[in-house]
């Protein structure tokens, strides 16, 4: 029988090689669902230890943002990769591994000799899972990309934005976050799949591939129809009022989807030149989006936001305010799921950041251990996983092998 604090990967051991943001998002979702995720880092650390880390604003105790939040609940261990005995030791790690996680450029895990044909010849049930631009196939396999150039390459910032001549990312980095989300799927997809035959395999990830499937219905469209879709700000080619509307203090968004919610919408803000049967059904109201936009901006700018969103809200209206972080990150409701959490800094004190989306019934159990200094977990993992003992982990570090903090 589970113990009922069990976090639900409890037991899973993963060796994270990554850095900057895709990987260590995967790996901090892993680690925040109980795996053991250790971070293997060169001996001078991963380069997110640096960004930001002296900056007044944005770093606690010289971690910054960047390394704060992704690295919480992961262990550190430092090994020179690029000499043989350091490669012998992340081998014998291997040995007791499940996943081993990289978003390295084409190529690099191959040169390193950490790829999954090289490390399911140590270990057969061992998962590896590569995230790259556009994959480890196909005539553009060795193109660098980042964030903005797939959302870009993809067609995503091609809809995104008021208008044609001003195509717009978007503001959080989901080409990063989408591909460390789809990597954490195959993970769990290829560890099941292992319950039945024993066996691992190899995850391709291509941040290109997860931007073209996040388009979803709208490439079904074009295939549909061969009209390349255009921005339309924030509002919606089928539904109408489905937009962001001024108020007397800011923006509220409306999202009227059936024609009981604009029914339900008029009875709230009460204007009599949007009482016409003409604009009772969806088709219709799209052909008057202009004019209906116009008369709720007018009435909806009279009142605070805070007033229209209470009101809405009381008569089932989709709605909400277009919040500020500081709005978003106090809201009740955002606070009673837990998603704002405190997170220790290893040298004292506290930083709070986003919390674990994932809500289980039975191992819901949350905690955070603090971002790890670098090699701060070296010799007990070289100990609990590889069966090392003093002697050999001294001469490693005497040799520049590993590196360790006490």
């Amino acid at each position: 029988m589970y113990n009922s604090i069990m976090k639900p990967l409890e037991g899973v051991k993963v060796i994270d090689l990554t850095h900057m943001l895709a990987g260590p998002y995967a790996g901090m979702v892993l680690a925040d669902l109980g795996a053991e995720v250790v971070k293997v880092e060169p001996l001078l650390g991963e380069m997110t230890r640096g960004l930001l880390k002296n900056d007044p604003d944005y770093s606690f105790k010289e971690f910054g943002a960047y390394f704060l939040t992704l690295n919480r609940n992961k262990k550190s261990v430092s090994i020179d990769l690029k000499s043989n005995k350091g490669l012998s030791v992340f081998y014998d790690l291997v040995k007791s591994a499940d996943i081993v996680l990289n978003n390295f450029s084409a190529g690099v895990v191959t040169k390193l000799g950490v790829d999954y044909e090289h490390l399911s010849k140590i270990n057969p049930r061992i998962i590896t899972c590569s995230i790259s631009g556009f994959g480890e196939t196909g005539p553009h396999a060795n193109r660098p990309a980042y964030d903005q150039i797939v959302q870009a390459y993809s067609g995503g910032m091609s809809i995104t934005g008021p208008d044609v001549n001003t195509p717009t990312r978007a503001g959080i980095p989901i080409g990063d976050l989408g591909s460390g989300l789809y990597s954490v799927i195959g993970i769990l997809s290829a560890l099941y799949s292992r319950e039945k035959t024993n066996i691992g395999q190899h995850i391709d990830i291509s941040l290109l591939d997860v931007q073209i499937s996040l388009l979803t219905y709208m490439a079904t469209m074009f295939t549909l129809s061969g009209k390349n879709p255009e921005p339309i700000g924030n509002a919606h080619f089928v539904h109408v009022p489905y937009n962001t509307f001024t108020t007397q203090d800011g923006f509220v968004v409306i999202a009227v989807i059936t024609d009981v919610f604009w029914q339900s919408l008029l009875d709230v803000v009460n204007v009599d030149s949007l009482r016409d049967e003409k604009f009772n059904l969806s088709v219709d109201r799209l052909n008057n989006q202009i004019f209906i936009e116009k008369e709720l901006n007018k009435i909806l700018s009279t009142q605070t936001s805070e007033y229209w969103v209470k009101k809405l809200n009381a008569a089932k209206v989709p709605c909400g305010p277009i919040n500020k972080f500081s709005d978003a990150l106090n809201d009740e409701q955002v606070l009673h799921r837990n998603m704002m959490v405190d997170v220790d800094h290893p040298d004292g004190g506290k930083v709070t950041m986003p919390g674990n989306p994932v809500k289980m019934s039975h191992t819901d159990e949350e905690s955070y251990s603090p971002p790890p200094h670098l090699g701060k977990h070296t010799k007990d993992i070289l100990i609990d996983w590889s069966g090392y003992d003093k002697d050999e982990i001294n001469q490693l570090l005497s040799d520049d092998v590993i590196r360790s903090v006490d």
